[in-house]
C-alpha cells in the first residue's frame, strides 16, 4: 500500500470510530426536545437518555432541519424559535405522540422569553 492510501484508511477508520451514533427510542423514558433557529435555517434535534453498558449517556434519536422561506427571513428572533419549535413538533409527531414527558431546550434567545407567556 501506498503512504497515500494508509493515510486515507486511518482518517476512515478514526472517522468511523468517532462518528455519532442514533439510539433507538424508548417511549417510556423522557425525550429532550433541542431546537436553534438562524437566519439561514431551523433545526432540532431529538435526544434521549438511556442506560448503556451501566451509565447513563445521552444520546440523539434523530435531526431535523429545513432552510427558511423568504416571508420567515423578517421574523424576529423570538418569532424564529417559536417557528423552529412549532416545525419540529409537527416532523417529529410520531416520536412524541406517545411519550409520557419532554424536556424543551432552546439554544438561542431563550432569555426573551423570560417572564412571557406563550399560549398553545
Amino acid at each position: 500500500m501506498t503512504v497515500d492510501r494508509v493515510i486515507a484508511f486511518e482518517a476512515l477508520r478514526q472517522a468511523l470510530k468517532t462518528a455519532t451514533l442514533l439510539l433507538i427510542p424508548y417511549f417510556k423514558l423522557t425525550f429532550k426536545l433541542y431546537i436553534d433557529a438562524s437566519g439561514d435555517g431551523l433545526g432540532a434535534a431529538l435526544h434521549q437518555v438511556q442506560i448503556i453498558h451501566d451509565k447513563p449517556v445521552e444520546g440523539p434519536i434523530c435531526f431535523i432541519f429545513r432552510q427558511i422561506k423568504p416571508t420567515e427571513a423578517r421574523y424576529g428572533a423570538s418569532q424564529m424559535e417559536f417557528l423552529c419549535f412549532v416545525c419540529a413538533l409537527e416532523k417529529l409527531d410520531y416520536f412524541l405522540e406517545g411519550s409520557e414527558t419532554l424536556e424543551i431546550i432552546i439554544l438561542q434567545s431563550n432569555i426573551l422569553f423570560r417572564g412571557r407567556e406563550c399560549e398553545p
